[in-house]
């Protein structure tokens, strides 16, 4: 480093062109002194030295520096800090374009940076619906119908004009309309449709051009898909006509040109068809074994068809599909009760469904390409249907009030000797799923968003279990000899098997792994619960042993809601909803077919109970909302009516006292309004 560059003289130049150190060397290139340091050695940057001076001082001369680095093209990368040679530097600028290009990236890397954050925080935004808002915050709110009794399923017509709902206000369930704001209602059916009530379908509609109301009807104790129609009736009055034959649900296109259609075979086929008939050709979808496909609907460009799909009541999801057919995609996780989906425009679905804890079901919306669902609604009302007008600026829904007693009846030969039902007188506002052990009755309640388990017994009424945010469904299961009882609970997204002392004390968790569904049932020997758990999207049996060993598979096919005959030596339970009917099954506790007199129920009458002996079964028989207690002998197959209740006493469950001589029964009384939302227009 004391000796100048072989073969090249020391420069002369001007004082004033002169750098005397390695500082000033490094600032006229705007680099570190390191790097000039780095650029003498390697890449021959000329640079003199004071060959006098002991210590080595050093100087350059601008002229020369810029000629050297107009010759040089070294990548910017290796300009600072880098050990890697280049055989070309860079030609460095001159000092005017050096200062310009600084200022230049002074502003431009802090606007580049500024806009980056600036997308990424509106990407963020969008992605969290930042700016998401209620497509009826706006709304304004009118009730339609104020009648006493129920009102339900209600339908718009396309124009707004029209609104149609089902209604016992003349006894029976029947058809009514009106027009929005005339205050004058129309019966159309006045009792010649029998059973017109189904809430796990669009029961209500109107034709494309409102001349017709279409409703879901069934035949009286119809068991098969035959059994189920689309009927339609005059919106101005006149005779109920068949409207298609066949089919349990249909959506038209917004131009009236194209239908989608279900019909009630396994699986809901879901058709596409042109015009007003059912379709020749093969089925879009069918959805498969043990779930449904409900709630058609067509988007407003045709571009796909939403639809509910998963397993009834309360493990549903919407989904859509191609006209054409195909994969369908889903479009909500909720997992639960979902209905009634409906599209304000293209991107805006709206829809009914519950929480995860089983609360609601609740007024939600989703933008169908972000999938961020927004419950709308809060309070303790519940909504069971929900309908739009074709540009989606009219809604109508109706909001129930349920109201859910126990009532008590000592069982006789038949329904003309059996006494009136005596209400029974609870401590708590609302029971349900009542169970009968020897000398004490339990009962489910609900406080808020909580439910828990209650026992009256000698003239006392107690909480014996309840948990924050907990939900109790199928009701708790008795073990035979009274001492125990088993409930499960969903909470905290998770569904868990307890059992507990018929006081209340020693609560336990049996299992925690299973996603439990439908009501448990204790097996004879009190050493194990039956109950149904999700395997791979079907229910199946499974028995779990109170001593904390791991549950074990019983029945391989679909299987819901047990019950086990008093000897054990087989257990009843329920198969899958094939239309609005499911069959009822045996096996042996050894898994093995049992046999059994053929019978098939309605949907809503899961719970069996049989009398001491195990020869006969009590069970519920009728219309999907309107039932009576019947009993099968279960050796000849013959049957017998125990109950004949008005159709306003809607039975959802009940139960068999140990001495089989007396029922308990949980009545169901739903309070409901038609209401209107008109929005906005944009």
């Amino acid at each position: 480093m004391s000796e100048p560059f072989p073969g090249t003289p020391p420069s002369v130049g001007p004082p004033e062109d002169r750098l005397d150190s390695w500082k000033e060397i490094a600032a006229y290139l705007n680099r570190d002194v390191t790097t000039a340091q780095r650029w003498e050695k390697r890449e021959g940057m000329p640079v003199h030295r004071h060959l006098h001076d002991r210590m080595g001082s050093v100087y350059a001369f601008r002229a020369e520096l810029d000629t050297w680095a107009h010759s040089r093209n070294l990548p910017a990368a290796q300009e600072n800090g880098s050990n890697v040679p280049s055989p070309n530097p860079p030609a460095l600028p001159p000092r005017s374009a050096r200062w310009t290009s600084l200022t230049r990236w002074t502003i431009v890397l802090p606007l580049a940076a500024g806009a980056a954050l600036a997308i990424g925080a509106s990407l963020w935004l969008q992605r969290t619906e930042y700016f998401w808002r209620s497509p009826i915050a706006d709304a304004r709110f009118q009730t339609v119908t104020e009648f006493d009794g129920v009102e339900q399923a209600a339908a718009v017509s396309r124009d707004g004009h029209f609104v149609a709902f089902l209604s016992d206000r003349d006894g029976q369930m029947d058809v009514w309309v009106t027009q929005v704001g005339s205050g004058q209602f129309h019966n159309l059916t006045r009792g010649s449709a029998p059973e017109l009530v189904n809430p796990s379908v669009r029961a209500l509609g109107f034709s494309p051009d409102s001349s017709f109301v279409t409703f879901w009807v069934r035949k009286q104790d119809g068991s098969s898909g035959g059994d189920i129609s689309i009927w339609a009736v005059p919106t101005l009055g006149g005779q109920p006509r068949p409207y298609l034959e066949g089919v349990a649900e249909l959506d038209w296109s917004r131009d009236g040109s194209r239908l989608a259609y279900h019909t009630p075979e396994p699986g809901d086929p879901l058709f596409v068809s042109d015009g007003s008939r059912r379709s020749e050709g093969r089925p879009i979808f069918t959805a498969p074994a043990g779930l449904h496909c409900h709630f058609p609907l067509w988007a407003p460009d045709t571009a796909f068809i939403y639809f509910v799909q998963g397993s009834l009541p309360d493990k549903l999801d919407i989904w859509r599909i191609s006209p054409a057919g195909g994969i369908p995609e889903r479009i909500t996780s909720h997992h639960g009760r979902v209905s009634h989906p409906v599209l304000l425009d293209r991107r805006t679905l709206m829809y009914l469904a519950s929480d995860p804890d089983g609360s609601g079901p609740w007024l939600y919306s989703v933008d169908v390409e972000r999938r961020i669902p927004h419950r709308l609604t809060s309070g303790l009302d519940r909504y069971t249907s929900l309908a739009a007008s074709a540009d989606g600026r009219r809604l109508v829904v109706a909001l129930a009030s349920p109201k859910r007693t126990l009532w008590r009846l000592r069982l006789a030969d038949s329904p003309a000797e059996a006494p009136a039902a005596a209400r029974i007188s609870l401590t708590t506002s609302t029971g349900f799923s009542p169970r009968l052990g020897p000398n004490y009755l339990l009962y489910v309640s609900a406080t808020g968003t909580s439910e828990s388990i209650r026992k009256a017994a000698n003239g006392t009424d107690t909480e014996l279990w309840s948990g924050p945010g907990a939900r109790v469904f199928g009701g708790p299961a008795i073990s035979p000899d009274g001492k125990y009882v088993a409930f499960s609970v969903r909470q905290h997204g998770q569904t868990l098997l307890h059992v507990m002392q018929a006081d209340g004390t020693n609560a336990r968790i049996v299992a925690d792994s299973l996603d439990l569904q439908g009501a448990p049932a204790w097996a004879p020997d009190g050493q194990s619960i039956t109950s149904a758990a999700d395997d791979h999207g079907v229910p199946h049996l499974f028995r779990v042993p109170v001593d904390g060993r791991s549950p074990a598979p019983l029945v391989q096919e679909y299987s819901v809601d047990p019950a086990w005959a008093p000897d054990g030596r087989f257990v009843v339970y329920s198969g899958p909803d094939i239309g609005t009917t499911f069959s009822v099954k045996a096996v042996t506790a050894e898994a093995a077919a049992h046999p059994l007199p053929t019978l098939s129920l309605t949907r809503g009458a899961r719970h069996l109970a049989f009398l001491p002996g195990g020869r006969a079964l009590v069970l519920l028989r009728g219309e999907i909302q309107h039932k009576n207690l019947w009993l099968i002998d279960l050796e000849t197959g013959a049957e017998r009516q125990l109950t004949n209740f008005s159709p306003d006493f809607d039975i959802r469950d009940f139960d068999i006292s140990p001495d089989g001589r007396e029922v308990v029964l949980e009545r169901v009384q739903e309070r409901a309004d038609v209401v209107l939302l008109d929005l906005p227009r944009p």
